[in-house]
């Protein structure tokens, strides 16, 4: 099986290590697609991003933002299937039924950074066939779990799972000042690691999650009733949330919840 995979950044390279192909790399920056394919090896070869020799396999791993259009521009390139891993899964579905309608199709997710690989990778099968199911046993024996999933409940679920997730550590991250050491609380030094870790990260990527994906107008509207909210209004907003996230408590904490306590015993610095 040979593979053509558009785009040579971090996940086009990790799908190019993942699977068990000859693949060449494709990308508006040919030094990018040289260095993606010197980092698989294993023959990895480039071609031009307007080429046109075609392959069994194009995968598509291109900015979310952008997945639609590559599908149109490079649909004709795949003999056989055609797949993407941009993170969303409507738009590059729909352009490959579009451009694509007798081949194999496949979306992918990948819900992990490439170097903390191998991980859980959300499927959508929109058409599959004996390409498409070699590429994903191919990644379930490199230890990969494959969650199946529809178009819909992926993308409703990237809202939560990235926008709104991402926007909130990313005001915390602009909003909280430096303490000095010894004033760490457990909340705040496991807020301080995610704040660590989401910056770690390509800024371009967590734009583009922001402008697919709705979720910051939830944490912004929540942060606004957060700070209107008087003391008995906290203390309801708090027993919501608790209700939410943790449905089933014990019986003393379902007690506890009728009460007005005081959990700053939960904040106290070490």
């Amino acid at each position: 099986m040979d593979v053509l995979i558009v785009g040579a950044g971090a996940m086009g390279t990790w799908f190019g290590r993942a699977t068990d192909a000859t693949v060449t790399f494709a990308d508006v920056d040919a030094d990018a697609a040289a260095g993606a394919a010197e980092r698989v090896g294993a023959d990895a070869e480039t071609t031009a991003l307007e080429g046109t020799d075609s392959y069994d396999v194009v995968c598509l791993a291109v900015p979310m933002t952008h997945v639609a259009d590559a599908v149109a521009d490079h649909a004709h390139r795949a003999e056989r299937a055609i797949v993407d891993v941009s993170g969303v899964m409507g738009p590059p579905l729909e352009a490959m039924a579009e451009h694509a309608p007798g081949l194999e199709r496949a979306s992918l997710h990948p819900l992990f950074a490439p170097e903390r690989a191998p991980g859980s990778i959300a499927v959508v099968r929109d058409e599959s066939g004996p390409t498409v199911e070699a590429l994903l046993e191919t990644f379930d024996a490199g230890g990969n779990d494959l969650i199946e999933t529809t178009t819909t409940e992926h993308d409703d679920a990237m809202e939560t799972v990235q926008a709104t997730t991402h926007a909130a550590v990313l005001s915390f991250a602009l909003a909280a000042d430096s303490v000095p050491d010894g004033f760490e609380t457990p909340i705040y030094e496991g807020l301080r690691t995610l704040t660590e870790q989401f910056t770690e990260g390509t800024p371009r990527v967590y734009a583009d999650i922001q402008q697919t994906f709705d979720g910051a107008d939830a944490v912004a509207d929540a942060a606004a009733t957060v700070a209107d909210a008087d003391a008995e209004e906290l203390e309801s907003l708090y027993r919501e949330a608790a209700s939410q996230w943790q449905p089933d408590p014990p019986a003393d904490e379902a007690a506890a919840r009728s009460e007005t306590t005081d959990d700053a015993t939960n904040e106290t610095p070490k």
